[in-house]
């Protein structure tokens, strides 16, 4: 399976999502599919921080559609979904997850570089990379971005763990669970919780069965499909 491959299903996830929120106005299958379009767009993200030839563009480009994208995504928000309160567009957190993965990196390579020999040094630099990901993802919450730090934890585990499949797999479907356990615990893990949590995690599959090759290049067709398909289920459907 391509990248091509993953982004299509992201993409026809995340309709079939925001669709059902839009036609039904209540939860519905539709909603459960749409589960699994964030985690793949997660993955996308450190794939494309590992294979990207200017990480700087990369940063523009995803900066640019994540600005784009706002109002498009309150106007769903407020109107379709009837929204009381502030949130912040998808593309904030994989912008903040894409600079989480920056930063550890550049200060483990700085600790790689530095002339200190001593392992124990090396170590704590790691730890201190750590913890600023670990801010960054408060952050995320903190500014109510869609999927907040849970987000930005699901992208930075798939880059830190992308040689170790089998490892990074299961981490996040064992993140998965971490983040739906309060309501199974709260509901007496009600079959809708469950499905909600089988649905998230099911793009382990599809991950699993990733080539590692990119396939067509649909470069900006999932970064415009996103404001585009929220504005047009606005003016449809309001």
């Amino acid at each position: 399976m391509t990248s091509f491959s993953l982004k299509i299903i992201a993409i026809v996830a995340m309709f079939c999502d925001h669709f059902g929120d839009a036609f039904f106005g209540q939860f519905s299958f539709l909603n459960l599919i749409g589960r699994m379009a964030f985690p793949i767009f997660a993955f996308q993200i450190s794939e494309g921080y590992t294979h990207t030839k200017n990480l700087r563009k990369y940063f523009i480009r995803l900066g640019i559609f994540t600005i784009i994208s706002q109002i498009p995504f309150s106007l769903f928000s407020y109107k379709i979904l009837n929204a009381t309160t502030f949130s912040l567009n998808v593309f904030f957190t994989l912008f903040i997850g894409l600079l989480s993965i920056y930063l550890y990196d550049y200060i483990c390579t700085l600790s790689q570089k530095s002339k200190n020999d001593k392992p124990f040094v090396h170590y704590i630099d790691k730890i201190f990379a750590l913890i600023i990901v670990v801010l960054l993802s408060y952050v995320a919450e903190l500014i109510h971005t869609d999927y907040g730090y849970w987000g930005v934890i699901i992208i930075f585990a798939f880059y830190l763990l992308r040689k170790r499949k089998i490892a990074m797999l299961s981490i996040f479907v064992a993140l998965c669970f971490i983040k739906y356990l309060p309501d199974l615990i709260k509901y007496n893990f009600n079959y809708l919780i469950v499905l909600l949590f089988l649905f998230t995690a099911l793009p382990a599959l599809f991950i699993g069965l990733y080539n590692g090759k990119q396939g067509k290049k649909i470069k900006y067709l999932l970064y415009a499909f996103y404001p585009l398909h929220l504005f047009l289920l606005y003016l449809i459907f309001n």
